[in-house]
């Protein structure tokens, strides 16, 4: 019982005599002790045989009825009383018996000095999974939610099992336990009930834990989440050396979203608008929203705590990170939510990236990213706090972010690895991953009843929905499109049908559009050059976008000639680049062109064969010009060909 208390000599009133010298010294306090217990103390938080003190709260003919606590009273019989007491008077008892009916007798014992220890209660903790209705229960846990409705106080508890949803009401409206709040960990006990058809516990108390408690509780708390966070123990759907250490920081990032999800944070979700970006964010959510539904005992969770967003541009913009914070900022003062975690997929590792990202700092918010397109790291790390590329491991942009991505989505929730063999062929085919796993992914594809072509029209899906979509999540509409998550096959290959065939129309349109307009140059190093204003011989405001435009354009010519094809596509401000056989570094032309045109405030970035740039309209020409010297000196590799066969 001393474990959990704290000393003080003397009487109850401070009547006993001061600590002699011995005992000032250190020497052994040999007196009595006799424990003064919290009001909320049971029986379990007592013994027989100890001294407690108590107060008088009825006397009768056969002995005087006394409480040593709110929970806990008992008789002190006739026979056992040294002296006569009256309601309110305080005495010291021994507890002698607890009978088989849970009576509690004690006996009056008069002492001349004594020392005191108070005693916490420390009721018989459950376990968020596992409640059930009726149940009677204390929960220790961190207040992860805090939110007023228009009546009860609604506190969001989480345990590592779990977060279930406590309801308490001071009155209609009005905030209950103004004193606990996000973050504290607390002791919350009451009736575990059914709210449409949702466990909720109905408070009867919440206590905000001491600090030294507190601390002790959150140890544990700690410890269990980092348990419960760990990843699932598979293995990469394919054989690949070069993915290993890859996949060890993925296995990082997933115990840490695990965690994320455990600790009651909302996960925010910003992925590149494109095939590759959106066979990285399906998987991903897939596996987060199922983890969450078995975290929260609210299976309308997961519609609170995930959200994903497509991002236009190849990296984080500031009207992106504005709206997410506002977002996140609205969440807390109306939800009583912690602030989200950020996970950037397909972007988010450049120094384009650096000035959202600071944005977030201020709110400690924390990042991670997957990302495929050439880092940054040291402008970006600093503000991370999970880095995944495979340039960090010495391969490139071929192991695209859908890749690493359906297997950070194993490692939260493997139970749904069959419904994604498909996807890395996917996502690699909408990129033109030339990666040396491509056949193994295109045969694991094909094993789940997917042929090439098959995973063409779906990657054409993807992209034409994307476009449509802008800035719209369009969940069931695009995990219909990738037969993830979609619960009709029928629906699935009537929708691919149909949107691929509307993609090839509308690209079709486009090109013969520009084609008489495409302007051709063969560089002294042997490659086709091909030049299209966007701006005047493009169809605007509609499929396929710049990009996209440019893309196509290019796969047309590196068909057409079977050599090496670099093709600039531009607009007023901007330019697309593809490249087929050429090493570009379109990064590193980045930098370039900002040394030797500072004032045309160029920006932007990518591959080393595919990227887009930004720069101020009147140095268009001087860019562009720069550009294509640069890419007459570009070495030829013939490694970085689409042309070449993928087992090659």
């Amino acid at each position: 019982m001393s474990e959990n208390s704290a000393g003080d000599s003397g009487t109850r009133g401070d009547s006993s005599p001061e600590p002699d010298a011995d005992a000032a010294k250190g020497t052994a306090d040999d007196r009595p002790t006799v424990y003064d217990l919290a009001p909320d103390c049971t029986l379990e938080d007592a013994e027989v045989d100890a001294l407690y003190h108590a107060e008088v709260n009825g006397v009768v003919d056969y002995g005087v009825f006394v409480d040593v606590s709110d929970a806990l009273s008992g008789l002190v019989h006739e026979s056992n009383l040294d002296g006569d007491y009256a309601v309110g008077d305080r005495l010291v008892v021994r507890l002698t018996e607890v009978k088989e009916n849970g009576d509690v007798a004690f006996d009056d014992e008069d002492l001349d000095d004594y020392r005191t220890e108070a005693v916490a209660h420390e009721p018989t903790l459950s376990r968020v999974r596992g409640l059930s209705p009726g149940d009677e229960v204390t929960v220790e846990g961190e207040v992860v939610q805090a939110k007023q409705t228009g009546g009860p106080t609604i506190f969001a508890v989480a345990d590592a099992s779990g977060v279930v949803s406590c309801a308490a009401f001071e009155e209609a409206g009005v905030r209950a336990y103004p004193e606990v709040a996000v973050g504290d960990m607390v002791h919350v006990s009451g009736t575990v009930e059914t709210r449409e058809n949702v466990l909720q516990l109905e408070v009867d108390a919440l206590r905000r834990l001491p600090d030294e408690r507190a601390a002790a509780a959150r140890e544990r708390y700690e410890a269990a989440l980092d348990e419960r966070a760990a990843p699932a123990d598979v293995e990469p759907l394919v054989e690949w050396e070069a993915f290993e250490p890859i996949h060890d920081d993925l296995r990082e990032l997933a115990r840490l979203l695990r965690r994320t999800v455990l600790a009651g944070r909302p996960i925010r979700v910003r992925h590149h608008a494109d095939g590759d970006g959106m066979c990285a964010a399906i998987p991903v959510q897939l596996a987060l929203e199922n983890f969450v539904r078995d975290v929260h005992e609210d299976p309308d969770a997961a519609r609170h705590l995930f959200k994903r967003l497509p991002s236009k541009a190849p990296y984080y913009e500031m009207e992106d990170v504005t709206r997410d914070l506002n977002f996140a900022l609205e969440g807390r003062a109306r939800h009583g939510q912690k602030l989200p975690f950020l996970l950037m997929l397909d972007n988010g590792s450049t120094e384009e990236d650096v000035p959202a990202y600071e944005n977030l700092a201020h709110y400690d918010i924390p990042i991670a990213t997957v990302d495929h397109h050439h880092p940054d790291p040291e402008a970006v790390e600093p503000l991370l706090d999970a880095h995944v590329n495979p340039y960090l491991h010495g391969e490139d942009y071929r192991v695209t972010t859908g890749m690493m991505c359906v297997e950070l989505a194993r490692l939260i929730d493997p139970s749904i690895t069959e419904e994604l063999e498909h996807v890395p062929a996917v996502a690699g085919l909408s990129d033109r991953s030339k990666a040396e796993a491509m056949d193994d992914y295109v045969a694991l594809a094909a094993e789940a009843g997917y042929d090439e072509s098959d995973l063409l029209d779906i990657g054409e899906a993807l992209d034409y929905a994307a476009h449509w979509l802008r800035y719209s999540e369009g969940k069931t509409l695009v995990n219909d499109a990738l037969n993830v998550g979609c619960d009709d096959e029928g629906r699935h290959a009537e929708l691919v049908e149909f949107l691929s065939e509307r993609a090839e129309r509308d690209v079709d349109r486009q090109l013969d559009a520009l084609d008489d307009h495409v302007e051709h140059e063969r560089l002294a190093s042997g490659a086709h050059l091909y030049r299209i204003d966007l701006d005047e011989y493009a169809h605007r405001f509609t499929y396929p976008a710049p990009g996209k435009t440019t893309g196509e354009l290019h796969d047309t010519r590196v068909k057409e000639t079977g050599d090496p094809v670099i093709t600039i596509g531009y607009g007023p401000d901007f330019c697309v680049l593809r490249s087929d056989g050429v090493r570009l570094d379109i990064p590193n032309m980045v930098t370039e062109l900002n040394e030797e045109l500072p004032e045309a405030g160029v920006s932007g970035g990518g591959h080393l064969v595919v990227g887009s740039i930004k720069f101020v309209k009147g140095r268009r020409s001087a860019v562009i010009e720069t550009l294509v010297e640069k890419m007459a000196d570009a070495e030829i590799d013939e490694a970085l060909s689409s042309t070449v066969a993928l087992d090659d």
